[in-house]
């Protein structure tokens, strides 16, 4: 029979969360959703050096904002918690204990001035320092040590560490989904430390093996920074007898700086203006780091940009819907080599995002602007900016940018554009243009259009002059959108308002 698909996220609480680690728990998400399985949030919180207050809480939010839901974890409970290591700790030592018990494992009694002091001189003489078969008999370990002295040492309170026992000069087969087939000899690794008695913590590489095989964790998906740890991982789990229901794995590539060279950092974000975080993070010495959200991106932007990092549907399409990641996602289609981030595709990602919003969504994300710039305005008409206006914007807060002039009307002129309009025979001709608009009832778009063309064409006026010094006068300068369409939305009586403005500033355009 085969197992329901099980996957988890499993960071640990020492900062804020990268937009890499966003990224992983998007992947583990998407497959698991695909195969209609289930996605654990485990905070693993056994490096105590390193926690930072309010991580934790951060990786939820964050996660949340991005729209990936959580079945099992520490806020929603499940059948295997609790899903905090820390709050797991009694249950490392008996599978620690078990690994020294079938000779897989040892009690090492070093100091670490001790090791210090082995490493000092395996250095000085041209050599490298390895914890391995070479030394753990020679060093003050279980395996070196009488029984009677290891028991000795442990009951007067010793600190002691146990450490996996690496065979020595064995191949180890392993397969990886992305990678494939990996083989590595045994008498390249160390004997990792598994437990610590100094904080009564597993390491890593203990703590998530037991954990993802007492919650059933069918296919682990993870950073490439991991690999390394495989065969310890696969040994691990042959050593306790559980290889038959070990998960299937998966190492995903790096996230890359924008220039190719190496691994994304918050420095590089610093240096080229753009987050890698998913929130805005404020750490405990109140050192502030932008955040994709507090920035103006969109959740599902992020995402969809994010997704795209080191996967590829195999088709031209860029833009994917929740949904849509899910049927589509494959980690066949995940690249081996490391994803090159582009901040100018982010804000492309953005863009389009804002674009397909509905008028009404962008003008109830916009109407705060309008509040806190203290203007009153109809819901009708606020749509209709949005409509005229999105296309050119990335981020609703450039809207105000963009639009101001369509609430507010302008209090001066652009030079340099009215030194080329407003001149000669322009001015008289937008005193003409405005008794024309004066007699228009219907001042939809299309019908103002025929009008003013009509009269244009009448008088034979050169069509570019009118139109721009029309411009000049209703906008404040001589770039934007449809001169008819602001009109539109002006209306007829703020649209004379402002003819009759330019014309009393600016007169005959001798002071231009």
């Amino acid at each position: 029979m085969e197992r329901k698909v099980r996957v988890r996220f499993a960071p640990s609480p020492t900062g804020p969360l990268h937009m890499g680690g966003v990224r992983t728990a998007l992947y583990n998400y998407l497959f698991a959703r695909q195969r209609g399985g289930d996605f654990i949030l485990r905070i693993e919180d056994t490096d105590s050096h390193r926690f930072v207050p309010g991580a934790e809480a951060y990786i939820m939010e964050a996660l949340k904002w991005c729209g990936i839901t959580i079945d099992e974890g520490v806020s929603e409970g499940g059948p295997h918690a609790p899903y905090r290591q820390s709050e797991r700790k009694e249950i490392y030592l008996k599978y620690a204990l078990q690994l020294v018990e079938s000779g897989n494992a040892y009690y090492a009694f070093d100091t670490p001035e001790e090791l210090n002091a082995i490493r000092a001189e395996a250095e000085a003489a041209g050599n490298t320092f390895a914890y391995n078969y070479e030394v753990r008999g020679k060093l003050a370990t279980s395996l070196a040590l009488p029984p009677d002295e290891v028991q000795r040492r442990i009951e007067r309170g010793d600190q002691w560490v146990i450490r996996f026992r690496m065979p020595e000069n064995e191949e180890v087969e392993m397969h990886d989904l992305i990678r494939g087939d990996v083989v590595v000899n045994t008498s390249t690794l160390d004997d990792k430390v598994l437990y610590k008695s100094a904080d009564s913590l597993p390491t890593y590489h203990l703590a998530n093996i037991v954990d993802d095989h007492l919650m059933e964790i069918t296919h682990v998906i993870r950073g490439e920074e991991w690999l390394p740890s495989l065969p310890l991982h696969y040994l691990l789990y042959r050593a306790f007898g559980w290889s038959e229901t070990q998960p299937d794995f998966a190492h995903l590539p790096l996230l890359l700086k924008p220039t190719g060279g190496g691994k994304l950092s918050k420095r590089d974000g610093d240096k080229m203006g753009f987050p890698v975080f998913p929130l805005r993070w404020v750490s405990p010495q109140g050192e502030v780091s932008h955040g994709y959200r507090e920035d103006g991106y969109f959740p599902e932007a992020f995402i969809n940009m994010l997704a795209l990092l080191g996967w590829n549907p195999g088709t031209e399409q860029e833009l994917f819907t929740m949904d849509e990641l899910i049927a589509a996602f494959s980690l066949e289609r995940v690249s081996k080599s490391g994803a090159r981030f582009n901040p100018e595709k982010a804000r492309w990602f953005n863009a389009q995002y804002l674009k397909q919003k509905s008028d009404a969504e962008l003008a109830a994300l916009f109407r705060p602007v309008l509040t806190e710039k203290g203007i009153e305005a109809s819901d009708g008409k606020v749509e209709q900016v949005m409509g005229l206006m999105k296309e050119r914007a990335t981020f609703v807060s450039e809207l105000w940018e963009l639009t101001s002039f369509l609430f507010v009307a302008p209090d001066d002129y652009d030079p340099k554009a009215a030194a080329k309009f407003w001149k000669g025979d322009n001015p008289p001709r937008i005193r003409g243009l405005r008794d024309l608009l004066a007699t228009v009832t219907d001042f939809g778009k299309e019908n103002t259009e025929k009008s003013v063309m009509e009269w244009i064409a009448a008088n034979e006026y050169p069509t570019g002059q009118v139109m721009n010094a029309f411009r000049l006068a209703i906008i404040g300068k001589s770039t934007g959108p449809s001169m008819f369409e602001v009109c539109e939305i002006l209306g007829r009586d703020e649209t004379l308002r402002r003819l009759d403005a330019i014309l009393t500033k600016l007169g005959t355009g001798e002071n231009a």
